[in-house]
């Protein structure tokens, strides 16, 4: 794998290769098997696998965590080599932002960032895009690579591509979890043994959520309502919820009755931590996009989805055989 640090060496690497189909997986390093697997998916539809580590600016508040943001580049290099990408792309601020960090911004369509993450983070969205666009142009793509678990982000970024006409083919790569269900994140690494057990409340919530989705229940209002029943149950004091919405899965907004695509979304923080997790509501959602890690570290391309009954076995293992609650 190449190791590109700046603009020239990034056009050289790809003005030798074109015109193979290069893929895109932008990152901010910190990196992880949820990263691991946009680079599989992104090798079955590229010749070549480009990856970023850029921690960006632009799309922190004042009051968020950028100082702290875990960077190991030579760790992530290595991950990023063992995954089969082909390229790492890690420039400075000053390549990204040649004008400073008060220069052009693109803003998101205002519907798709009304709620959920946009509601609280003024400003990302815009920094989300400005840095994605800047890194689409500068590597040119045919095909970009994100992952679900930041659902809006995805949304924001698709919508981007399609208004702006962009000839970039946009792919979702699944949630990876835990065996206990958690979402693989970066900021996991923040939260002490006892706070990642609190954190669980977040992916547990959300698949009483899809169980009932898949007993038939379209009403978005009426699933908020399971999932904040469920919340209430089990979330323990050290997890704060920010927000639980049951949307329309495209244009992320209330409706009346899930006709599509729809996503349950939560937010909350744990600890130290800002943690987000949501779950696709469709007739073909997996359970909650549970994938076997194995089948990813040995380099089958074929992830496959854990089974009900093997969620099963681990729902019943999970219960605290005094009370029969989890």
């Amino acid at each position: 794998m190449d190791l590109l640090a700046d603009r020239s060496a990034l056009d050289r690497w790809l003005s030798a290769r074109r015109p193979a189909r290069i893929a895109l997986v932008p990152t901010m390093g910190a990196l992880h098997e949820g990263h691991g697997s946009l680079v599989t998916l992104a090798r079955r539809h590229a010749d070549l696998v480009v990856a970023s580590v850029f921690v960006n600016p632009t799309q922190f508040g004042p009051a968020e965590d950028l100082a702290r943001y875990p960077r190991d580049l030579e760790t992530d290099a290595a991950k990023l080599a063992a995954w089969g990408a082909d390229a790492l792309f890690a420039p400075d601020v000053d390549t990204v932002y040649p004008l400073g960090l008060e220069g052009v911004r693109i803003e998101p369509a205002p519907g798709l960032v009304a709620r959920l993450c946009g509601r609280s983070r003024s400003g990302h969205f815009a920094g989300v895009l400005t840095v994605v666009l800047k890194l689409f142009n500068l590597v040119r793509p045919d095909v970009a690579v994100f992952g679900q678990k930041d659902y809006q982000q995805f949304r924001v970024i698709a919508a981007m591509v399609e208004d702006l006409c962009l000839p970039i083919e946009v792919l979702r790569a699944p949630i990876v979890r835990s065996p206990d269900g958690l979402a693989l994140s970066s900021r996991n690494a923040y939260l002490s043994s006892q706070e990642r057990e609190s954190a669980l409340a977040l992916n547990r919530t959300l698949a009483a959520v899809l169980g009932r989705y898949r007993e038939g229940e379209r009403d978005p209002v009426a699933l908020g309502r399971v999932g904040m029943a469920r919340w209430n149950e089990i979330a323990g004091g050290q997890a704060g919820l920010e927000y639980l919405e049951v949307l329309d899965g495209k244009t992320l907004q209330t409706v009346d009755k899930l006709d599509g695509e729809g996503v349950a979304a939560i937010a909350a923080r744990v600890g130290p931590a800002r943690l987000i997790d949501n779950v696709a509501l469709a007739a073909d959602s997996p359970d909650l996009f549970l994938f076997d890690l194995a089948a990813h570290q040995t380099g089958d391309p074929g992830l496959k989805a854990t089974s009900r009954a093997s969620l099963e076995v681990r729902a019943a293992a999970a219960l605290d055989p005094s009370t029969g609650r989890r």
